[in-house]
């Protein structure tokens, strides 16, 4: 599949779920406590990017709530049009993270859950060095993501049809360090979205410090 069709799907896939993809994922526990990991480490005011922003919660937020300037990016309009309404006190933007410009070390942290599974993996790859890149020595990157050997594999998520491309557990840690980020703690965890349509999917949580220098 081309880039540009896989970016429409992925736009078209996100669009069709709205509000139901929050609701399927409003249980996540260790999606909230990866944001507790990430609050309690961050100072007031700072600036956060959330990639896959998606309906602004629990992420957007979250980090709002607890004092901190957010930027959420999205590839799905109807995703954007949501969390601008549901998190006003955010700043969301209608963008393709590939393709976004993200000054060096403009962001005390950054976060993805989730968000990368419908990239190539080389388009993983430079994503996660470009947010390293884009949080400053000493800032923090949250990543999340479902640790499969799979590439470019058909799937059926929530009724839609995607699909999914991803790595093991070891092999996400190892691009994540790759990239200039230091693993401070890992969590793999199997989650079930409620919904008739959703199974237990297994998940992987790599929370990241920027190495200085």
């Amino acid at each position: 599949m081309v880039d540009e069709d896989r970016r429409a799907q992925a736009a078209v896939v996100f669009d069709a779920l709205g509000l139901t993809y929050e609701q399927a994922f409003a249980d996540s526990a260790p999606h909230r406590a990866s944001l507790r990991w990430l609050v309690r480490r961050l100072a007031p005011g700072s600036r956060v990017l959330d990639v896959g922003s998606g309906t602004g919660r629990p992420t957007a937020q979250t980090l709002t709530e607890a004092g901190h300037r957010v930027l959420g990016i999205d590839i799905s309009p109807v995703m954007v049009d949501l969390a601008a309404r549901q998190v006003p006190g955010a700043e969301f933007r209608l963008a393709d993270i590939r393709e976004t410009p993200l000054p060096p070390a403009s962001f005390d942290a950054a976060c993805a859950y989730f968000s990368l599974l419908q990239m190539s993996r080389a388009e993983q790859a430079a994503v996660v060095a470009k947010l390293a890149r884009a949080v400053r020595p000493g800032g923090f990157v949250a990543l999340a993501t479902v640790p499969l050997d799979l590439e470019d594999t058909e799937a059926v998520f929530m009724g839609q049809p995607v699909r999914v491309t991803s790595f093991t557990a070891e092999a996400f840690t190892a691009l994540a360090c790759g990239a200039g980020l230091t693993v401070l703690a890992e969590e793999q965890t199997v989650f079930t979205p409620s919904g008739p349509e959703a199974g237990p999917e297994p998940q992987l949580f790599l929370h990241c410090v920027r190495e200085a220098g």
